[in-house]
């Protein structure tokens, strides 16, 4: 059973994997293996393994089957960007940010004629422009359950697409977003019911209510978010820093509604249940009181789980607890390791696509480890040797997949958790589910305080030099090797050469990612949408150019697409940055790469007393004139003129920084977003020196750039544009591309390709990849299609 289970799981997970969906005649492969088991059912292992291949085909198909159904739900091309009147519910907790909110909406009925609208779309609903303070009639949000006529305009799902990035088309695909935009006009809103009566409603409704009531009382307070997360899964109004914060002292499961909390709370109410039951002889004669309080705790996790808004640690908790129930009731014993491949099937079953979380494996990776360590000891010792040596376990065994999965793991994990688990488990998040349910508000004054000791002692620890370990994303074959090594390690006292598993470990931190020769160059031009960042690599050195743009208050290029891919290249400083010029999709990411890592230098063309000079050792300006040499490439700034920053009324993009970089096998030219002037000048002082193999078109492929005699002096092999998905200032310009396919340069776009990775290196030729054609996936085809279009255009 357990064999057949995982490999289920093993196949909704090779699903996710593929670059498209499977042909439904492949179907007729599971009919014929179970078949051929039935045939050889007297053979001992045959039928055994033609078991486990139907089953792994089963969970294949199976994913298949959910991933075609919601895939048939979309947006049609025809409708992106069009006004489309609907009627629906707000099926989600309204997020708040700086500009509005965002929420999720089931279309129940679409009133504009010839329209096709997914059932789930995500929606934001503008109050203000960037930087402009919300206005008072702001507070009056949506709320959950609501009925209401809207017109919005849609674009389907498209995120960036980077290597070691987060995938958004995934996450939107996994939880039925089918469509995303905007409320179109904020006028014509008319709310039809105030709360419709569903299951699904009316919980969304309550953690409305609850998150309410928080607000209320702890008003501005800092940590009032992180009991939010804790009483109804409200992650959202978390703070960046106090994320840094628990990711790096490695205690980030206990400020979510984990299997711990979960588990608490069943057990409370099981002990409460089982006390008060058995003292009634009528109750007791009617049902046994474990039964009863087994039924009552199983309840209660239900009900935290769904106001937690049901997140993968929660469901497989959830399920552990359902099995248990059922073998209590059954009068049976059943093993561990069971009860977790059952919890994993109703997981997968339910979700296929919860296989490609973080959450998911790390979920059940550490109640694995935790089964396997406490599985098969003679003896128990006290309970605090316990608690340690599981902690020991759990920090050892996740290493291998959290340097896998985020590069980088907690050394101060066992004394923080040591810290934070009684207090935050045990104290903190019973007060906050006490301050839920009863209307006292001493009792989250009290959480809250707690939660303010404990995070400024977390601080604390993590600011020390040697928090965490960073490093190189490891090839997948070190992981398990190094995940077989931290089993052999993790095997009971008086295990002969149990120090040996340490070897299998080696491999993982030992084999770097080869970096380029002396005189060879990768470049990294980066998906980050509206925007630009290039990450240049030569055999010793790293340099960022540009750092994308801000995407909101707590999310930029810089800690959402750069940060993650440094991490997986191994790159753990940078030697220099370069921001072009003062615009926001140029140096929103910046502020978050200065603080995370070390930057040697930073030169720029911003404006004298920048505050991003400050978070640099080393500002200096861009100049024509300046250079440098790294590991045999030459670095050449070619603009702006020393003399222009005389000129305050000149325009950023015309003070762009332009740089060439040539190795031994190619040239690139990054160019910012200077336009038709700055061209100008730069074709009159030396039209010889653009001359390059790969451009980054400036400033994004718009019409008041790339002219035609700018165009034939660079005359490029390749040209990149860095533009959004249906970015609203139409970048790039047809005209514009035909202008460098005329004088037979390739075409690559950021919207369409992902990050395009480019290799001067030893060989015929230079090497150019676009990521999504690298590394596609099932999920991208849509998007890819309308992207095409664009190309073409």
């Amino acid at each position: 059973m357990r064999p057949a289970i995982l490999a289920f799981v093993f196949g909704a997970w090779l699903l996710q994997r593929q670059p498209a969906l499977p042909e439904w005649p492949w179907v007729v492969l599971l009919p014929l293996v179970v078949a051929l088991a039935w045939l050889l059912r007297r053979h001992v292992v045959v039928p055994y393994l033609l078991a486990c291949a139907a089953a792994l085909l089963a969970g294949f198909f199976w994913a298949t089957l959910l991933a075609q159904q919601r895939l048939a739900d979309a947006l049609p091309a025809e409708w992106e960007g069009r006004n489309v009147r609907v009627v629906g519910v707000v099926a989600s907790l309204p997020r708040v940010g700086a500009r509005g909110e965002r929420f999720e909406l089931d279309v129940e009925r679409v009133e504009t004629d010839g329209a096709h609208v997914p059932q789930r779309i995500s929606l934001s609903r503008y109050f203000a422009g960037y930087g402009q303070p919300l206005p008072a009639d702001a507070a009056q949000m949506l709320r959950p359950g609501e009925r209401w006529r809207l017109t919005v305009r849609l674009k389907r799902p498209h995120g960036s697409y980077n290597p070691g990035g987060f995938d958004f088309e995934a996450w939107a695909l996994e939880r039925n977003i089918r469509a995303t935009g905007y409320v179109r006009e904020r006028e014509a809103m008319e709310r039809l019911d105030p709360l419709v009566h569903r299951p699904g409603y009316l919980v969304e409704r309550l953690r409305f209510e609850v998150r309410e009531r928080f607000q209320a009382v702890l008003g501005e307070a800092r940590y009032g978010a992180m009991l939010q997360a804790l009483a109804i899964g409200d992650q959202q109004s978390v703070s960046e820093e106090d994320w840094e914060t628990v990711r790096r002292t490695g205690v980030i499961h206990l400020m979510s509604i984990s299997g711990l909390h979960v588990t608490m709370l069943a057990g409370l109410v099981f002990a409460l249940v089982h006390a008060l039951w058995r003292r009634s002889e009528r109750l007791t004669l009617r049902l046994p009181a474990r039964k009863a309080a087994a039924l009552a705790g199983l309840l209660a996790a239900a009900a935290y789980a769904a106001v937690a808004g049901f997140a993968i640690p929660t469901q497989r908790t959830l399920y552990m607890l359902a099995v248990l129930a059922a073998a209590l009731w059954a009068g049976r014993n059943v093993a561990f390791s069971l009860v977790l491949c059952w919890a994993l099937l109703a997981v997968v079953v339910l979700d296929p696509w919860a296989v490609r979380a973080p959450g998911f494996w790390l979920s059940f990776g550490a109640v694995a480890v935790l089964g396997y360590v406490g599985s098969g000891r003679l003896t128990r010792p006290g309970w605090l040797a316990e608690a340690a040596r599981a902690q020991w376990a759990v920090t050892l065994g996740l290493a291998p997949l959290l340097l896998a999965l985020f590069q980088q793991v907690s050394l101060i994990s066992p004394l923080a958790n040591a810290l934070a688990i009684p207090l935050i488990g045990l104290v903190v998040t019973p007060l906050t589910l006490l301050g839920m349910l009863v209307p006292v508000d001493a009792l989250l004054h009290a959480a809250h305080t707690l939660m303010a000791w404990c995070m400024a002692l977390l601080e604390l620890a993590a600011r020390l030099p040697l928090a965490v370990w960073q490093q190189h994303a490891p090839a997948p074959w070190t992981v398990a090797v190094a995940m077989a090594g931290v089993l052999w390690l993790l095997l009971p006292r008086g295990f002969p050469l149990r120090w040996a598993g340490t070897a299998a470990l080696a491999p993982m931190f030992l084999l770097l990612p080869s970096p380029p020769q002396h005189g060879e160059l990768r470049v990294a031009v980066l998906d980050v949408g509206q925007g630009l960042a290039v990450v240049l690599q030569t055999a010793r050195h790293a340099l960022l150019y540009d750092a994308g743009p801000r995407y909101s208050e707590q999310a930029d290029a810089g800690n959402r697409v750069i940060l993650p891919y440094l991490r997986a290249a191994g790159i753990r400083h940078l030697d220099g940055m370069v921001l072009s010029h003062d615009d926001i999709d140029h140096t929103g990411g910046a502020a978050a790469v200065l603080q995370a890592m070390p930057v040697g230098w930073l030169a720029s063309s911003l404006p004298s007393g920048h505050f991003l000079e400050s978070l640099s050792a080393q500002p200096w300006r861009c100049a024509a004139g300046r250079e440098w040499e790294w590991d045999g490439v030459r670095f050449d700034m070619l603009h702006p003129d020393a003399g222009s920053y005389a000129h305050a009324r000149l325009k950023d993009n015309h003070r762009s920084c332009v740089l060439r970089v040539s190795g031994t096998h190619g040239s690139l030219l990054l160019t910012g977003d200077i336009e038709r002037a700055a061209e100008r000048e730069l074709l009159e002082r030396d039209a010889a020196s653009l001359a390059a193999d790969v451009l980054v078109a400036p400033h994004h492929g718009s019409r008041s750039s790339s002219t035609p005699g700018f165009v034939a002096a660079v005359a490029p092999r390749a040209t990149i544009f860095a533009a959004g998905y249906r970015n609203r200032f139409r970048h790039p310009h047809g005209q514009v591309v035909r202008r460098y396919q005329e004088v037979g340069s390739a075409i690559y776009r950021s919207d369409a390709d992902g990050a395009v990775l480019i290799d001067f290196s030893a060989g015929p030729d230079m090497k150019v990849r676009a990521w999504r054609r690298e590394s596609p996936r099932y999920w991208h085809d849509g998007a890819a299609r309308v992207a095409e279009n664009g190309r073409a255009g």
